[in-house]
């Protein structure tokens, strides 16, 4: 068993990918679809610290070309110096919203002969319309597709997916709501507690535990704020709230023909105001036919909406050992170093 603190260890990026990949590859010979081979020579990082210099020592390991881009304040960071060519982007602006300047990275990819863009984690990891230029550009976007990326970001139509491939889920709102009485009539529905989640995003922002009629109102503003001011979107949906779960996520890749895999579990139930401080992996005394169901639904729902690439499936786990899909991350995880480690 593995335990980590969320966001630390040794394990590198590349080989993990690579070798699953490839068993992706083989298996897919026999796959009735053609698609064209296009060998990568160049890859982007568009992000930087610690997960750019994992991709860039993976693609040295393969023989790839890697560029870093950096803010104006970045100059002097670490993941320009380990890159083979460094490119500035944004110009005069703050560092974050350089990092998030899609023009000026698509740019910088175009004038320089990059093949493929990784986007990291965070920053524009899960963006839609990033993947989708880079598309346009005819540069390869190193992660799901355009379409996929905009589902699993939409908290409300993941969940409706996930229904479809039946995958049980959490009680809940089927669309965003739109004001503090649809809350109220949830309630009564349902009962309390109840928690609200913003619906175009995640992290723990826009999250709000309710357990009493007296606290709908307050939380119900409060989880608003935050989100449109971490998401530019305050929209909200409701479910009911599971108390004291297991949080359990599942490691799935998935590749162009369709084949998915799961690289089973961590468990990362310890969090601090829905943050995750520490992964364990594989999970601890978890029932084999609950981690049975738990990778099988995995892998239904990414085959479900076609995924490509690596991804998180995300579950709670009651008291009594039912499990409820919450999301799906659409991108490459801190975590995933934790799987790394139990896999390799």
């Amino acid at each position: 068993m593995l335990l980590c603190v969320a966001g630390v260890g040794r394990g590198g990026l590349g080989l993990l990918a690579v070798k699953r990949a490839c068993i992706l590859a083989r298996s897919a010979h026999s796959s009735p679809q053609n698609l064209e081979y296009r060998p990568i020579k160049k890859v982007m990082v568009a992000n930087r610290g610690e997960i750019a210099i994992r991709v860039f020592r993976a693609c040295t390991e393969l023989g790839i070309r890697t560029v870093a881009v950096y803010s104006e304040e970045d100059r002097g960071q670490m993941h320009r110096q380990k890159a083979d060519e460094a490119y500035l982007i944004g110009k005069g602006l703050p560092p974050v919203a350089a990092y998030l300047h899609i023009p000026d990275i698509i740019k910088v990819a175009k004038e320089n002969g990059v093949d493929a863009i990784h986007p990291g984690y965070g920053f524009l990891s899960e963006r839609s319309d990033f993947a989708q230029a880079c598309g346009d550009a005819g540069v390869r976007f190193i992660g799901p597709s355009p379409e996929t990326v905009r589902k699993m970001g939409d908290k409300v139509e993941a969940r409706s997916l996930a229904i479809s491939a039946g995958v049980p889920v959490v009680p809940g709102t089927d669309a965003p709501i739109c004001s503090v009485d649809e809350a109220r009539v949830f309630s009564e529905t349902h009962g309390f507690p109840i928690i609200f989640k913003a619906a175009y995003g995640g992290g723990g922002r826009g999250m709000r535990v309710v357990k009493e009629y007296e606290e709908l109102e307050e939380n119900y503003h409060r989880a608003y704020s935050e989100a449109l001011t971490a998401f530019g979107n305050g929209a909200l949906f409701i479910e009911k709230f599971i108390e004291k779960p297991r949080h359990i996520e599942v490691q799935i890749l998935g590749d162009k023909y369709g084949n998915i895999i799961h690289l089973y579990e961590r468990d990362c139930s310890i969090q601090r105001r829905h943050q995750k401080v520490v992964e364990i992996a594989p999970a601890a005394e978890l029932d084999p036919r609950l981690r049975d169901r738990l990778t099988s639904d995995s892998v239904k729902l990414a085959k479900q909406v076609g995924y490509e690439n690596a991804g998180t499936v995300e579950f709670l786990v009651d008291k009594r050992g039912k499990h409820y899909f919450i999301e799906v991350n659409s991108r490459l995880q801190v975590e995933h170093t934790v799987t790394e480690e139990v896999t390799e």
